[in-house]
């Protein structure tokens, strides 16, 4: 028997998955831990990052439990998650504070910042999207503004499952579909936009190794492996923001196929062969889960 592991760091809570790739990736077992938002001023959505961890644990170790297996017989691991967040690391790997949401929007004064000093036209021809009060760019200039003491300690900048990922295997990375919602991200090249780090002064080693969703980023620790119940050594893959991992998971994989989802948040996710931008900015152009393909979304 061959099983697979999907964890996915939603805003209300996480979710482990296993399939049984035997049994043409049939569900074999499921289970979901909650988790609380904080909102301590208007405009703003926080979370503890240790609450995702916790939860990751113990979803897993439930799911495994579910499915009536063992956590050695899982195969590998793939991560999606709630794009947009900032985790703000030391140089000890400590979160710094809160993780700063997707749905948080005090950082306008920022966005508008970023987009005058690199300047309107130059920001779509670099990232292929406007730079939102949602996205990851504004959030750490934000922090730079407000709370400087904090962003002085500042060593590395993670999205919320990427955090995850590095709690698993010890490895800073994240994948293209995620990246391309930071506003730092050359979506068109699949690489990191070096000019737009530059030009807001973020610094470039702050940003992870940038993976396609498939490939393997990391493997399980010997002690993250003691805490979620399965073997070290385990493959995690790069995975996908939760619209690009759904989309996927929904046979939108090819031109001509679109798909609708209602969550926290509601999504109309289209399948391109080619990054196509909106003249008019109604919708964001994205890495694909697909290697060498894109959506809008």
């Amino acid at each position: 028997m061959s099983y697979l592991l999907g964890i996915d760091i939603g805003t209300s809570g996480t979710k482990s998955l296993i399939i049984d790739t035997d049994k043409n990736g049939a569900v074999v077992g499921s289970a979901t831990v909650e988790y609380p938002l904080y909102t301590p001023k208007p405009l703003w959505a926080e979370q503890n990052p240790e609450d995702w961890w916790q939860a990751v644990a113990a979803s897993v170790r439930k799911a495994v439990d579910n499915a009536g297996i063992k956590g050695g017989d899982i195969r590998g691991i793939g991560l999606s998650g709630q794009m947009h967040g900032a985790v703000f690391l030391d140089s000890q790997d400590r979160v710094l504070r809160p993780s700063i949401l997707w749905c948080d929007q005090r950082t306008a004064a920022e966005c508008d910042w970023i987009t005058q000093t690199v300047g309107a036209e130059r920001v779509i021809e670099l990232i292929s999207n406007p730079v939102l009060t949602g996205f990851t760019a504004g959030k750490i200039v934000w922090l730079r503004n407000n709370e400087p003491d904090i962003y002085a300690k500042v060593a590395k900048v993670l999205l919320p499952k990427d955090y995850i990922r590095l709690r698993l295997t010890g490895e800073y990375a994240t994948e293209v579909s995620d990246a391309s919602g930071t506003a730092l991200f050359n979506v068109k090249q699949r690489k990191w936009s070096y000019e737009m780090l530059d030009a807001v002064g973020i610094p470039s080693e702050w940003m992870p190794n940038v993976y396609e969703s498939p490939e393997v980023s990391g493997h399980l620790t010997p002690q993250a492996a003691d805490e979620i119940g399965l073997s070290a050594g385990t493959p995690v893959v790069g995975g996908g923001g939760d619209q690009a991992a759904g989309a996927v998971g929904s046979g939108v994989v090819r031109t001509g196929i679109i798909s609708s989802t209602v969550g926290t948040s509601g999504v109309v996710f289209a399948f391109a062969d080619e990054p196509v931008v909106d003249p008019k900015l109604r919708v964001h152009t994205f890495c694909h889960a697909v290697p060498g393909k894109w959506h809008v979304m």
